[in-house]
């Protein structure tokens, strides 16, 4: 099976999809589209619980998606849950088969349906990378199931605001890749990616830049030339789509901007 992991870590461009559907989106219906990008990507990301059908726990749909024999990639963000319930989380993962995940703190926004909902924050997210990259270092009985680590961060002006320390704090608790929020504005997105890379960060992370192409909207040659273009931006080792429309469009974008062969 192909993973997310071996593609980062060998010749190729890692491309990954992540389904942003409605809530009247089935499970069934989202599991079929996730079957007809598996083809053309690594991997299929999970976002966190964001209000649309995606609110079946992380370790569920991506067991669902490793018994179709496609790598899932979830995120698990620190917000409302205790520690326990973290930990519980990633052995969840990580006995259902996961190999990669993305760890974040988790949106500070209100979940649209439950207004009156608190957010718990028990754990910083270095110190959830660093309850992950604990798992790596113990002796399991049953194989190798060693989590390659994630994190998120927000492309920015480096001219108003610029703060890499957390960065690097994350980095030697244990994450191994980074990936930006999707982000539209390459010039922005080339200034943020030459700041990582004259402070070394690049040494110690491989880069993800998440773009949310529409070719309905936008034409499939342009979006396979924003692609293109991300590629080509120094730093950068690959690519996360954010997928609301047609599947079949953003398929033919990625053939045609070259970055996948076959």
């Amino acid at each position: 099976m192909k993973t997310f992991r071996k593609a980062l870590q060998g010749p190729g461009f890692p491309i990954t999809a992540e389904l942003a559907l409605p809530g009247r989106t089935s499970l069934d219906e989202a599991l079929r589209l996730a079957v007809t990008l598996a083809e053309s990507v690594d991997a299929i990301q999970l976002g966190e619980y964001s209000g649309s059908w995606n609110g079946v726990a992380p370790p569920a749909l991506a067991s669902l998606l490793l018994k179709r024999s496609i790598d899932a990639v979830p995120r698990l963000g620190c917000r409302d849950r205790n520690r326990i319930a973290l930990q519980s989380d990633l052995l969840g993962l990580r006995a259902v088969g996961v190999s990669s995940l993305i760890l974040s703190r988790g949106s500070q926004a209100q979940p649209g349906n439950k207004p009156d909902a608190r957010p718990v924050f028990d754990l910083r997210c270095r110190e959830l990378v660093a309850m992950a990259h604990a798992m790596n270092e113990e002796e399991w009985s049953d194989g190798d199931h060693e989590f390659f680590i994630g994190t998120q961060v927000t492309a920015v002006d480096r001219s108003t605001e610029w703060n890499t320390e957390w960065l690097t704090a994350r980095a030697s608790a244990g994450a191994r890749f980074l990936q930006t929020r999707p982000c539209a504005d390459l010039d922005l997105l080339r200034n943020f990616m030459q700041g990582l890379v004259e402070e070394k960060l690049t040494w110690g992370y491989s880069v993800i830049v998440t773009l949310s192409p529409d070719p309905d909207l936008e034409g499939i040659d342009a979006c396979a030339r924003l692609m293109r273009e991300t590629s080509q931006i120094p730093g950068v080792s690959g690519i996360n789509l954010v997928i609301s429309g047609h599947p079949e469009a953003v398929i033919e974008a990625i053939q045609a901007s070259g970055l996948k062969s076959g």
